[in-house]
């Protein structure tokens, strides 16, 4: 039997709405969704022009003069990036020294017009694909930068690695257009960067496709081959939907190795801080049908960190079949992600359907060890959909392979009310049993795979689909009808199963199981009365007479 322990949040709506309010804002600084609209990069069996020129700093201290493009004199201030020495333990090392004392917010301030731009003017300014770094050496990777302004106000350093030697990439406007609607001059000082993004030739040979990037406080985007942009990944999550208000760990600074020409690999370093902890993060990247990211992080936390989350995810759900209710949508479904996925410890799959709930939700799925968990898109189709601008059934799944022994703990699941799909209202991630120590030096490694979701072996059932609706067809009822989906990979439907149906409260009756042609699998329905309670735990098992790996349905029902 699982170990699950579900809450809810119970606070004041006051709090509720002040602790959602930053999470939201916070969350639209990350979303990544690349607001500056940017020119297709030509096919790379295009002749292009060389790259721009780009302005290398050698700093003997933290101050140093900056020769801008316009060849005006300004002073700049590089803390983290800079020109030196680097081997692969150097952002360890500034993460380690940077712990060691008090947290200080930086503050590098925006020109004044440029600071206050709206989002169509941040829009306006386009990187030129013609500048892109490594685009003149025929290189399998190309990178390209994020102005700062509108919601991307933070300073993010960036070098080049290149052997032992870091060089640090100074901002240069000539990497930019800006078009009629922003009403502002491109300033002229290094005012450094707002993140990056990384380009492969991911779909075909003739174009480099954007792969992977990096903006907003510690988020990141990645794709797989055939996939659109969806959720996101984060650095770290602290204080989570708790009443006090999250807190939102930035990458400061970005040390980007430069790839080889014979290789698929490319390699990214992160400064990461916070009030309550400093790390150092090392990203390796290699795409493909499925791309894969090794983790590998250090935090240094100036304070005990309890209610921390690592490897976390942050995705969309609005609406699907299995909630509906109160949707004016002409679409039958609207998510990133339909359900979190869990191999647990024991090697249980389990399968929970997201929810859009009325208040919110913080579910934990007590593990050990856990083997990996997910927010998965399963609903390939586009009939499930119908929109043919988003096309959700594009949105890659995440999934999270820990490496090593990660202990006990437990997959947490918040879910947050939304009425609109411009939000990001979920995110999992797992939280250790025991608070990560103040002073320590925690050490943690993992794979996170964008594209599909796992492969399972013949024979394994999964959950296919989830649908409710009230239980009467001729009145309204309190009384719901689940409908369950099972689909058997690669292998028979044969023999019909047997069900079990369990609830924390209420009354469940009329299970049945039947077969599913149309997902050469089964179907499981099953009405439940919610009697007087508020909120049930439901979960569903199929029991076969011999061995079989079957997916163990969970499921959150609120009022």
């Amino acid at each position: 039997m699982v170990s699950l322990l579900s809450c809810r949040t119970s606070v004041s709506s006051h709090i509720v709405k002040k602790a959602l309010t930053r999470l939201s804002l916070a969350m639209a600084a990350g979303l990544c969704f690349n607001l500056a609209a940017q020119e297709p990069t030509p096919p790379i069996t295009t002749p292009t022009s060389p790259s721009v020129t780009i302005p290398l700093q050698t700093y003997a201290d933290e101050q140093a003069i900056v020769k801008s493009p316009n060849n005006l004199n300004t002073e700049t201030k590089v803390r983290f990036a800079k020109t030196a020495n680097f081997d692969s333990d150097s952002v360890v090392k500034i993460a380690r020294k940077l712990a060691q004392k008090p947290y200080v917010e930086l503050k590098d301030p925006l020109p004044p017009g440029l600071a206050k731009i709206s989002y169509d003017e941040y829009r306006d300014i386009r990187f030129k694909p013609d500048a892109s770094i490594w685009k003149a050496e025929g290189l399998p990777y190309q990178m390209q930068l994020f102005h700062r302004g509108f919601y991307f106000q933070d300073l993010i350093e960036i070098a080049l690695v290149e052997g032992k030697q870091a060089t640090h990439l100074a901002y240069n406007s000539e990497f930019f257009t800006a078009g009629d609607v922003l009403s502002q001059r491109l300033p002229t000082q290094d005012i450094g960067y707002s993140g990056l993004r990384i380009h492969y030739p991911l779909n075909t040979p003739a174009y480099f496709d954007e792969l992977m990037v990096f903006q907003g406080a510690s988020y990141f985007r990645a794709l797989g081959k055939g996939s659109d942009y969806g959720l996101s990944s984060r650095g770290l999550a602290l204080n989570t939907a708790e009443p006090e208000g999250e807190e939102f760990p930035i990458f400061r600074a970005f040390w980007v190795e430069r790839p080889n020409s014979d290789s698929n690999l490319i390699v990214v370093h992160a400064l990461l801080d916070s009030p309550s902890v400093a790390g150092a993060y090392r990203f390796s990247v290699r795409p493909g049908d499925n791309t894969h990211i090794d983790v590998e992080a250090t935090l240094f936390p100036r304070v005990d960190l309890v209610k921390v989350g690592l490897a976390p995810s942050t995705s969309m759900f609005l609406h699907s079949m299995n909630g509906r209710q109160n949707t004016d949508d002409f679409r039958p479904e609207v998510h990133d992600s339909d359900a979190l996925l869990i191999l647990n410890g024991r090697g249980e799959r389990l399968w929970r359907p997201l929810a859009n709930p009325k208040q919110l939700q913080v579910s934990a799925f007590m593990d050990n060890s856990p083997q990996g968990f997910g927010l998965i898109q399963r609903e390939r189709s586009f009939d499930a959909y119908q929109d043919l601008e988003a096309h959700y059934e594009r949105r890659p799944s995440l999934w999270v392979e820990p490496v090593g022994n990660w202990g006990a703990g437990e997959v947490v699941l918040t879910e947050i009310p939304t009425d609109s799909e411009i939000h990001d209202n979920i995110v999992s991630y797992w939280k250790p049993k025991q608070p990560i120590a103040a002073g320590s030096e925690f050490h943690f490694t993992y794979r996170l795979i964008w594209g599909s979701e796992p492969e399972v072996d013949d024979g394994t059932v999964v959950v296919a689909r989830t649908a409710s609706g009230r239980a009467e067809i001729a009145k309204a009822t309190p009384r719901r009808l689940f409908v369950i989906d099972y689909q058997v990979k690669e292998g028979n439907n044969d023999e019909i199963p047997v069900a079990k149906v369990q609830s924390s409260a209420g009354a469940v009756t009329n299970v049945v199981v039947s077969r599913q042609p149309k997902t050469n699998g089964y179907r499981l329905a099953f009405e439940m009365d919610p009697q007087d309670a508020e909120l049930i735990e439901l979960r569903a098992e199929l029991k076969f007479t011999g061995p079989r790996d079957v997916e163990t349905w969970l499921y959150r029902w609120t009022l």
